[in-house]
């Protein structure tokens, strides 16, 4: 079998990262590379000691669960609170970014959003990504890439 893309490895790493969501309406997952490196990852869930909406269900106001945060804003978080650059980064999300995650990363300076599925792609979020030039792409996650790490070391021996 012949290595996988980049794409693909990092559009997986963001499928897995969306496995420790804890949000019971979607589960989001992004991984923010620079130079072919992670430099961080993020999923969709509470403050860090917080109550989760798996425990005790979402909390809404005006259609959207204000306990969760975002997979998106979580990974450029993580660079922030560990002084990580993301200038000139790409982020690999598993749903295409809402409006307040599309201002933040474009306010983090990175360059590239690549998705796998479509999801409330607003037209207002096409058009700042469009001015800021920031490059945005589908890249939908392989079966093939899942069957692979799924099954590739059966029988193999540890």
């Amino acid at each position: 079998m012949s290595r996988i893309s980049w794409d693909q490895y990092f559009m997986a790493q963001s499928h897995l990262l969306a496995l420790r969501s804890t949000c019971t309406r979607l589960a989001v997952g992004a991984t923010i590379v620079r130079d072919k490196r992670i430099i961080a990852g993020g999923y969709n869930g509470s403050i860090a000691g917080g109550v989760h909406c798996i425990d005790e269900g979402c909390y809404v106001i005006d259609n959207h669960c204000v306990r969760t945060i975002h997979a998106e804003m979580n990974a450029l978080l993580q660079c922030s609170k560990f002084g990580v650059p993301t200038e000139g980064s790409e982020i690999y999300v598993t749903h295409f970014p809402c409006l307040h995650c599309c201002k933040a990363i474009i306010q983090a300076g990175i360059k590239s959003v690549y998705y796998a599925v479509d999801y409330k792609n607003h037209p207002y979020a096409i058009e700042m990504f469009e001015k800021a030039n920031v490059h945005v792409e589908s890249v939908k996650l392989d079966e093939g890439v899942i069957q692979a790490a799924l099954f590739s070391h059966e029988g193999s021996r540890r």
